[in-house]
């Protein structure tokens, strides 16, 4: 089993990317690899219910919904308006999980 800590910093409003890679995270999950995903700057809009269907997929399959809270702050955001498995972290903890051995990064 894999570990993925994968980071979105553009949101569902800006494109197709975003939703490509929340599915990708779900297919990781699926597969039984460990998924961290980190929403980051215009990305922490993906938490937001009914956003974007592959995240109901990604957390039913285990995967793990991290948000940046400085980032939804800006975004005049709470952690009520967000899907209640997102969990509000700050960039030391991130930052501890991108330095973890064997994790697989990805920053989109």
């Amino acid at each position: 089993m894999a570990e993925h800590l994968l980071i979105e910093s553009t949101g569902p409003d800006e494109g197709p990317g975003c939703e490509r890679f929340v599915g990708d995270a779900a297919r990781l999950a699926a597969a039984g690899d460990e998924v961290v995903l980190f929403l980051v700057e215009n990305g922490v809009t993906a938490a937001l219910p009914g956003a974007l269907p592959p995240m109901a997929e990604l957390l039913r399959h285990g995967g793990r919904l991290y948000v940046d809270g400085y980032s939804l702050g800006r975004r005049a955001l709470a952690a009520a308006d967000l899907l209640p498995a997102a969990r509000l972290v700050d960039m030391d903890e991130v930052a501890e999980r991108l330095l973890t051995p064997g994790i697989r990064a990805v920053w989109h």
